[in-house]
């Protein structure tokens, strides 16, 4: 009896075909096999709205690294805590972050995207109004640990949306990612302290809280529902691999901190959790090689055009705006520039990385991933080694500036290469490249802050150090970043 089969869909090459097989055609062993549009494309209208839901909760998500550093001082009194306990605040966030952000790859790969954005922004607005509440810096510093496990599901989240829907253009869309972060990094601290001084410390995690509402509601009307997802690909979390990560991780930003801080005499404590921190990350490394459903798959690590590529974030995006941060503490401790002036230093830096970010996303597809990222390390190395020169025919600060800018510049020019960099390698998990992009550019940040700060804190003359560490990095970037860019595979966005 002929059997008419109607809308089975199948994947060749990537494009997304529909193959109908009438009456008399499956008896040969044929199919009439017609391209269709994929059922995810969207109008440009709804396109626009997409893109801007995402982008803010991105740039929600980074407000909160920078906003809360403003507010220290008045959540310390505010709280009757200690610096110490305040300093938490901000740490704990970078480190959720990092504990979870591979995590949230993984869910969004296993339960689809929309479902995961929709979680992440419940918990982390959720989270921002408990913190806005919060009585004691104790349960402050835990709801700030919840607040980053719902804004890790951001990033990858957001990502696979552009991935699925948006086509020949995702290129640029997740290009233009990095210009968001930027600008959650630079007006961050801006805000916080208009907050802070006409309202309250409370206020800087209670505007999250209306934005986040509208980013679920508009979330729930336009994102497109997820497709089913792949029953091969189910399993158990890996749970085991979070928590050996998490012990690797957290040990080694507790040593790296407390080098800095040890006693003559008082190695061991170092030590001691340097060595957890080593044994945790290596049984990690073991982990994911014999396990089923490994958090982060070791090809994604080392694999083929990975390495290099994780290597070019953590180097690029991780060290390299981990040490812009330190600019203002640069500012201070080498020209004596004040409080107010050295924090406004990094508005050019922002500016910079903005416009080129924004640029690149444009010209990737011509430019490929390799020249950008050339152009980058060498204009970032310029712009360390100007930092320790000895400024010519400007002051002091318009010095800083303008070479704080110039490295905005190669940090906002080597970004949509480096966020796409990835993609091409396996699109079909774009959540999880973009959660291990973030959690290397997480690492890289703490490890280049904890290390400057832990040599600086034992110089005489923190200045000079602190020079001479932005020559080392340049250095590195030199001789490591550019034969690391070599190994990119190229591509030019023929998706």
């Amino acid at each position: 009896m002929p059997l008419e089969v109607r809308n089975e869909e199948t994947v060749r090459s990537g494009n997304r075909w529909r193959a109908l097989v009438s009456e008399g055609e499956e008896s040969l062993g044929t199919a009439r096999q017609i391209p269709i549009r994929s059922s995810s494309a969207l109008s440009p209208g709804r396109r626009a709205v997409v893109f801007a839901v995402v982008s803010v909760a991105l740039l929600m998500s980074t407000l909160d690294q920078t906003i809360v550093a403003t507010a220290l001082h008045a959540l310390q009194h505010g709280l009757g805590a200690s610096i110490t306990w305040a300093g938490w605040t901000i740490t704990i966030y970078s480190l959720g972050l990092v504990l979870t952000l591979s995590l949230a790859g993984q869910l969004t790969e296993r339960f689809g995207q929309r479902r995961v954005f929709l979680t992440s922004v419940a918990v982390f607005s959720m989270a921002s109004l408990c913190c806005g509440l919060a009585g004691n810096i104790y349960v402050l510093v835990a709801l700030r640990f919840v607040q980053a496990v719902g804004g890790a599901g951001f990033t990858p989240s957001a990502t696979r949306i552009v991935v699925e829907h948006f086509g020949e253009a995702r290129d640029k869309a997740v290009g233009l990612f990095g210009s968001f972060f930027t600008t959650g990094a630079l007006i961050g601290p801006l805000l916080g302290g208009i907050i802070v001084a006409y309202w309250s410390w409370r206020g800087v995690f209670l505007v999250n809280v209306p934005i986040g509402a509208a980013l679920f509601v508009l979330c729930w009307r336009y994102v497109p529902a997820d497709r089913p997802r792949a029953t091969g690909r189910s399993g158990r979390l890996d749970l085991p691999g979070v928590g050996l990560l998490g012990v690797g991780l957290l040990a080694a930003m507790i040593g790296l901190t407390y080098l800095g801080d040890t006693p003559p005499g008082w190695v061991w404590p170092f030590v001691a959790v340097l060595t957890v921190a080593t044994l945790s990350l290596s049984a990690f490394a073991w982990h994911i090689h014999r396990t089923r459903n490994p958090l982060i798959a070791p090809r994604l690590i080392h694999g083929r055009g990975f390495g290099a590529v994780n290597m070019v974030n953590i180097l690029y995006g991780g060290a390299g705006i981990g040490l812009v941060a330190l600019i203002p503490l640069y500012a201070v401790t080498r020209y004596d520039i004040g409080a107010l002036g050295s924090g406004t230093l990094l508005a050019a830096e922002g500016a910079g990385a903005i416009i080129m970010s924004t640029v690149g996303a444009f010209v990737l597809r011509r430019t490929g991933y390799r020249l950008p990222l050339y152009w980058a390390a060498v204009i970032i190395a310029i712009g360390m080694l100007a930092l320790a020169a000895t400024p010519v025919g400007l002051p002091p600060y318009g010095w800083v500036a303008a070479v704080a800018g110039l490295v905005g510049l190669g940090l906002g020019w080597s970004s949509p290469a480096s966020r796409n960099a990835g993609l091409q390698l396996v699109p079909e998990q774009a959540a999880s490249l973009a959660a291990l992009r973030s959690t290397g550019m997480q690492v890289g940040s703490i490890a280049a802050i904890s290390v400057a700060t832990a040599v600086i804190a034992d110089s005489a003359a923190p200045g000079t150090t602190q020079a001479w560490i932005y020559v080392c990095y340049a250095a590195v970037l030199i001789f490591c970043g550019i034969p690391a860019t070599a190994r990119i595979p190229e591509h030019r966005g023929s998706w």
